[in-house]
């Protein structure tokens, strides 16, 4: 039995989401004080989507804060409505809540320096990182969690990779609606300006309750996970799938793969590169390397690769740092053959293709009821019915059951803005601007259907 320690006073954080957030263990507030914790004060939340929203400049720290803010309340509400003494197995044990509250606020700390396109490039996996900070001798976080007892980083790791042996815990911090995802369609609508992600959260947790499966929600509450569900998609399709963001995402990912080819070549041998990012072009990084790099140390980078000798990479480093966005067009399944023609007139406008156009496809599930034989099968959300059964969501919920299943997204080509461009026709490239733009319309391109000088011959 843990038995953790409290503070002599209630610390508390100031929060535009949820007022305060209240820290009560000595633990918690030892793990937010780590170097590994306070690095996500450097690691924006939303990558390349500040450039899109430009009040998005929130980080992972706050997110994270926000995360454990959530657990704590819904501890706090099954400890006092559904004690196991009271309810029975299938009730809430509270010797469960510090390893649920550390695995809330630690659940993102292995994140890297532009997250996902990083991980992308350098084949990183920010939920090994997050385990191996946790597990790891080597780094603060794991002394921390020690201190509670000698096995107690390991099960916090298997909340984080699912493992744990209480579904409670693990549905708590990673299900189809737990506390990271509210907190962050909360927070990301807030920072972006976007009113799409707002619910009622303290309905939703006053209907929540522990049961032997993990997490099910009272029947009567089912409106408010509807609107949940229903802020989830728009915030997808609205935000985090905006073309504008994407785009920069393409020019980050095509400059870091630019930058690696040099240094194959011993082209790009400057010190700040080679401190940095070295191991990772060699692919012999290490947990210290990796937590060395932050959005900042990137940038600063990018600032050095403005005056490289290499075109490519000094003219992407500046799209990026001056946000200069590629434009973009829907490509659909009876467009797709043309995207190599059109690579090919970027080619032929004095663009490297490899590294100014792309396609890049953003999908979403919404929400999706169980599936034993999915990949990765889905926790579906389970209403509990007034006679004490369960019902999943989708067959009660006309509105839910109208998304179920159905992935949402687009897949988009990519290329310079330049290939747009209205020139005179004494301009060189002229021939190959107006040639490239016959194949766009109204954000598409064109296969067959529109004007004949339209279709491909």
């Amino acid at each position: 039995m843990i038995i953790a320690e409290l503070l002599p006073v209630e610390k508390v954080l100031r929060d535009p989401i949820h007022n305060y957030i209240y820290i009560q263990h000595r633990v918690i507030l030892d793990l937010i004080n780590t170097r590994e914790f306070q690095r996500l004060r450097r690691i924006k939340q939303l990558g390349t989507t500040s450039l899109t929203f430009h009040g998005a400049e929130h980080t992972r720290f706050t997110h994270s804060v926000g995360v454990y803010e959530i657990a704590r309340q819904i501890c706090d509400l099954f400890a006092r409505k559904y004690p196991r003494q009271t309810v029975g197995p299938t009730g809430w044990d509270d010797h469960e809540r510090l390893v649920t509250l550390c695995a809330a606020l630690l659940h993102d700390v292995g994140h890297g320096a532009y997250s996902h396109t990083f991980e992308h490039i350098f084949h990183t996996d920010h939920e090994a990182m997050t385990r191996a900070i946790i597990t790891s001798p080597e780094t603060e976080v794991n002394r921390v969690l020690r201190r509670v007892s000698p096995d107690f980083p390991a099960q916090v790791a298997s909340v984080i990779a699912k493992k744990y042996p209480n579904p409670q815990v693990v549905q708590i911090i990673s299900s189809q609606i737990d506390a990271d995802r509210m907190d962050y369609l909360l927070r990301d609508s807030y920072y972006t300006g976007a009113n799409y992600g707002t619910f009622d959260l303290t309905r939703i947790l006053r209907v929540m309750r522990p049961d032997k499966n993990g997490v099910s929600f009272q029947i009567h509450g089912m409106h408010a996970v509807e609107d949940y569900i229903v802020s989830r998609f728009q915030m997808y399709q609205q935000v985090y799938f905006h073309p504008v963001s994407r785009s920069m995402e393409v020019i980050l990912d095509h400059l870091l793969m630019r930058a690696q080819r040099l240094f194959e070549i011993g082209q790009l041998t400057d010190e700040l590169t080679v401190s940095f990012l070295a191991p990772f072009f060699e692919h012999h990084a290490t947990l210290d390397d990796y937590l060395q790099l932050d959005d900042g140390v990137l940038n600063t980078c990018f600032a050095r690769w403005r005056t490289h000798p290499d075109k490519i990479l000094s003219d992407l480093a500046t799209r990026f740092l001056d946000r200069h966005p590629f434009k973009s067009v829907q490509v659909t399944p009876a467009t797709k053959k043309l995207v190599p023609k059109l690579q090919r007139l970027v080619a032929d406008a004095g663009f490297d293709a490899d590294y100014y156009t792309a396609t890049n496809d953003s999908y979403d599930l919404p929400y999706d009821a169980y599936d034993p034989h999915a990949k990765k099968p889905r926790t579906q959300i389970e209403l509990i019915q007034k006679d004490g059964s369960h019902i999943e969501l989708s067959r009660i919920s006309n509105l839910v059951a109208a998304i179920t299943g159905k992935v949402q997204g687009d897949e988009r080509f990519f290329f310079p803005k330049e290939m747009l461009a209205q020139t005179a026709q004494t301009e060189i490239f002229a021939p190959v601007y107006a040639e490239f733009n016959r194949y766009i319309h109204n954000d598409q391109i064109i296969n067959q259907g529109g004007p004949s000088q339209w279709r491909l011959n």
